[in-house]
């Protein structure tokens, strides 16, 4: 698909020559560098991007030249040009300013922003990106201040200065919020609570990174889910909620694509903290809400259901093995879990389901009868359609493992 735009674009410069269709000539050189940009074709995007402007500019087109110097900008930053994509953003701003085109110079001052910290100049990274923040808002555009706002803050978090980043980063989730822009939501979540645990607040950052989550599904944005649930352990770690902390970094490590700073930030907590699921899990719903146990059993039971089969059925028996053990609770936590279950995915589901049959085989006689008891009395408090697929997964899985049939 991007071939055929650019070598469309590529057509249409051929029959717009810049000596006799300098303006169309230029647009096209002007959409065809962003297309090559995008695609990572930093040289021939400069080239294009380089020849926009210039005719743009011949032809006394001024806003125009100016978007396509910010373009442009971007290109050689790219390429690591970074003197010439500076010299770029500046002289952009400095016409879209007297063109009273806020939200384009704002554009050029955010980029300036990112130059100036490529180049180690964190006070002119700061002074752009604040100048980037206030034009936008004052254009309109929220998530786009938002950014600005968030970029601003992590370079000061990074730096060690959090008192002086929360501010700027609680700004940059409150406009995030307000444009319904839930991927920069989750970024500054995750910055905000990154930055009041290097305050000492563990008890706010597990708010704030628990809203991280809600804008990262596990499914959606993976690698960004994995972040938060690494940092959240470390939240959950400094509150003294070990078993917490340990079962989220599992969490984290669990997920597919995680970076290998996230993979390593979370083995290290386990590293350093003794212990390990399935009595972690217990641990927690033991310390929580009954409301409450549904999502803790949701995250963990994703996790559970990519490992192998092995591990799997190991940790399911492990669950129910504690949900005898709590006779005043165990009808509770086993719907709790079959909850979970009817609203996975099939593959999923029938991973579960298949280990839960597996946990209730090779038991003493009394103790086999007491969990498919208790399991069917749980299903009995669902809907007749949920019990029905229950009964019929359950049933299905025993009879594919050589055992008979006997949920009813």
């Amino acid at each position: 698909m991007v071939q055929l735009e650019q070598d469309a674009l590529v057509a249409r410069l051929a029959r717009y020559p810049v000596d006799r269709y300098p303006v169309q000539h230029a647009t096209t050189q002007f959409h065809l560098g962003s297309v090559l940009l995008h695609a990572g074709q930093s040289d021939p995007a400069r080239q294009a991007l380089a020849a926009a402007r210039d005719v743009f500019g011949r032809a006394g087109m001024r806003l125009e030249q100016a978007k396509a110097a910010v373009m442009l900008g971007v290109a050689m930053r790219t390429a690591g040009r970074l003197d010439e994509a500076t010299a770029a953003f500046t002289a952009a701003g400095t016409v879209l300013a007297g063109l009273e085109q806020p939200a384009e110079q704002a554009a050029a001052a955010y980029n300036l922003g990112l130059v100036r910290q490529d180049c180690g100049d964190l006070d002119g990274a700061h002074a752009a990106w604040s100048q980037a923040r206030a034009l936008f808002l004052a254009a309109g555009y929220p998530a786009q201040a938002g950014a600005a706002a968030r970029d601003h803050g992590g370079s000061l978090l990074t730096a060690g200065k959090a008192a002086d980043a929360l501010p700027l980063l609680q700004q940059s989730l409150t406009l995030a919020e307000q444009a319904g822009d839930e991927p920069g939501a989750g970024a500054a979540a995750n910055a905000v609570g990154l930055a009041q645990l290097a305050e000492g607040d563990p008890t706010a950052a597990v708010a704030t990174l628990r809203r991280a989550l809600g804008a990262f599904p596990r499914s959606v944005r993976p690698v960004d889910h994995a972040m938060a649930k690494a940092n959240l352990a470390l939240a959950h770690e400094q509150m003294g909620e070990l078993a917490r902390a340990r079962l989220t970094a599992g969490q984290a490590l669990a997920v597919p694509g995680a970076a290998e700073p996230v993979r390593e930030q979370a083995q290290q907590l386990l590293s350093r903290l003794p212990g390990r699921a399935p009595e972690d899990l217990l641990a927690v719903l033991d310390a929580e809400q009954r409301d409450h146990w549904v999502p803790v059993l949701r995250e963990e039971m994703l996790r559970v259901a990519d490992l192998p089969e092995v591990p799997r059925c190991a940790m399911v028996r492990s669950f129910l093995d504690g949900v005898l053990a709590r006779p005043g609770v165990s009808y509770d936590l086993v719907e709790s879990l079959l909850h979970v279950m009817v609203e996975l995915p099939p593959l999923t589901y029938g991973r579960l389901v298949a280990a839960v049959v597996d946990a209730c085989a090779d038991r003493p006689e009394q103790h086999a009868e007491r969990l498919h008891a208790v399991i069917g009395s749980a299903m009995a408090r669902f809907a007749l359609p949920q019990w029905q697929r229950l009964v019929a997964g359950l049933n299905s899985a025993a009879q594919a493992s050589g055992r008979p049939a006997t949920w009813t």
